[in-house]
């Protein structure tokens, strides 16, 4: 049976970003997202919901999550859910809490947290392939249609066209 576990979420971190390493070097990023939905209610009021996600990144995206990103930045962000589940050591009670890893995101908005940046700007991140350090490249020129010159009369060639 096939199984398909992806998440993609748009929204702006609820604190900054928290950085560890592993023992074995392995940087791990923690961080919150706040995610907002407006919806109209029975009586045509615009109600607002919010969402918070816990959301953990590891190896070169979590150094460069923890770099650049602060508290109420937005961000795009796709990844995994996975459980995590533990005894609480207070009451002795399982527990357990749903988490979002991280596999790929990219930065929106501005450096400021004004405006938005459009895409071609902000550095993509892959879980596979590691950071796309390109910067964006130059503006292409505009493409101009190279039209070939009509071929040599060659007497009458509408009679032949079929329709």
């Amino acid at each position: 049976m096939a199984s398909f576990n992806q998440v993609i979420l748009i929204g702006n971190l609820t604190r900054d970003p928290e950085l560890r390493v592993t023992p074995k070097g392995t940087a791990l990023c923690t961080f919150g997202l706040a995610v907002n939905r407006s919806y109209k209610d029975e009586s045509g009021n615009v109600r607002e919901e919010v969402n918070f996600f816990d959301i953990e990144s590891w190896g070169k995206q979590a150094e460069v999550i923890s770099k650049f990103m602060t508290k109420g930045r937005p961000i795009f962000i796709q990844g995994r859910l996975r459980l995590d589940t533990w005894d609480d050591k207070t009451t002795g009670q399982k527990r357990n809490k749903i988490k979002i890893v991280l596999e790929n995101f990219q930065f929106i908005g501005s450096r400021e947290g004004g405006g938005t940046a459009s895409s071609a700007s902000a550095p993509t991140v892959n879980a596979d392939e590691g950071i796309d350090q390109t910067a964006a490249p130059p503006p292409r020129p505009p493409v101009r249609a190279v039209i070939p010159p009509p071929p040599a009369a060659q007497g009458n060639i509408e009679e032949d066209v079929p329709f």
